[in-house]
């Protein structure tokens, strides 16, 4: 089970170089600021609609639901495909809690499997030995930015008739031979929290080519509510209330937000493949460092970068760097060791190998568009002298 460890102390607003930094702009305010001055819509609005259709479009799915966050979207997504009590739903362990909770929530049973180290996603051969009678569904990670091995887990999906549902929160505009992932599953979810490629603070999506999915995921979004002609709050009528929901709705202020990141997103992903590629060619030189890599055919987003170094080096790895200014983050403990997990489902050190390995290794270090030159620099020289020098 994992123990509580004394964190390591440093003030936020310190940081020489953090961990991220938001890709904003002039158009973004300018956006916002347009709703905000409209003094109308501020919850629900034209640009809602517009988002949606403009993150269909570029992802490729007939339909998007926004939401207002990630993990409203996921447990969006299970409801709307009819995932609830005496259901199982694989997921992986190296993920954020989001991932599993969203499957509890909604009743089910998260069943764990393990993940293979290339692409730190789920191994389709490990899943395919969870598969039992009870088992609905089955939640892929892609890890950072890099695409699982999505084309096998649908394959297997398909053959065991099981609901395929993307996790593509960390990797909107990633790809596999020219298709992005979130449209090789039943439907995807994406996140639009502060730190991921495009942004609107908090927000998550539902994609989907169903329009059954997509109609359901709208009624869970409002309170199970069909709008009237104009919307809630521009019409005289109430709507009908014809099943559960919540209040999940992504406001228009943030869907404006959205509109004007996701008309730079391309230039986005090009300019964080670039810092990738320029830490990658420095941490090369440090002994001790893996580097991420991106599999052939695939297009990484590199919402994260994500290096391994020895279980035993990573703590005094990032005391050094949180000493010299520098934020470093463990992206992801194993959840299955987690108190709340391993007392619920009865897991235990040792049950899925591979987990537990890269969770003991990893270790994320700053990137984003602005990253300059001078601090890739200054972040590769103190990994090298955090793990006593280059190669």
């Amino acid at each position: 089970m994992n123990q509580p460890r004394k964190p390591i102390k440093k003030d936020a607003t310190l940081w020489r170089i953090p961990l991220f930094k938001i890709a904003w702009s002039e158009g973004d305010v300018d956006a916002v600021s347009e709703v905000i001055r409209s003094g109308m819509n501020w919850a629900s609005g034209p640009h809602l609609k517009r988002f949606e259709e403009i993150v269909s479009k570029y992802v490729g799915t007939r339909y998007c639901v926004a939401l207002n966050s990630g993990t409203s979207a996921l447990q969006t997504s299970l409801l709307a495909h009819g995932v609830g009590p005496e259901d199982e739903v694989i997921v992986p362990s190296f993920t954020f809690i989001a991932t599993a909770n969203a499957v509890l929530q909604v009743g089910a049973k998260p069943v764990f499997a393990d993940i293979e180290t290339e692409t730190m996603g789920l191994d389709p051969d490990e899943v395919a030995k969870k598969v039992t009678t009870k088992t609905k569904a089955i939640i892929p990670v892609h890890y950072g930015g890099c695409p699982c091995r999505i084309e096998e887990l649908k394959e297997l999906a398909e053959e065991r008739k099981l609901i395929l549902i993307e996790d593509a929160a960390e990797a909107i505009g990633a790809s596999v031979n020219g298709r992005k992932v979130g449209t090789f599953g039943d439907s995807a979810v994406l996140s639009f929290a502060q730190n991921k490629v495009v942004t609107t603070g908090e927000g998550g999506a539902v994609i989907t080519n169903s329009k059954k999915v997509f109609e359901k995921a709208r009624l869970v979004r409002s309170h199970g509510r069909l709008d009237p002609p104009g919307g809630y709050f521009g019409a005289v009528g109430s709507g009908s209330y014809v099943s559960m929901g919540y209040n999940y709705r992504l406001s228009d202020v943030l869907a404006a937000l959205g509109i004007s990141q996701m008309h730079r997103i391309n230039r986005i992903i090009k300019t964080r493949q670039q810092k990738a590629k320029l830490m990658t060619s420095l941490l090369r030189r440090v002994k001790g460092v893996i580097t991420p890599i991106t599999p052939p055919g695939c297009q990484h987003v590199y919402q994260l970068y994500t290096v391994r170094v020895p279980k035993s080096m990573r703590r005094p790895v990032q005391e050094h760097l949180a000493n010299m200014g520098i934020m470093s983050k463990v992206y992801f403990e194993p959840i299955h060791l987690t108190p709340f997990y391993s007392k619920r489902l009865h897991y235990q050190g040792g049950d899925l190998p591979a987990t537990e390995q890269v969770s003991q290794e990893v270790l994320s270090l700053p990137l984003y568009p602005a990253l300059s030159a001078r601090e890739a620099g200054s972040v590769a020289r103190e990994m090298a002298v955090a793990m006593g020098g280059s190669k």
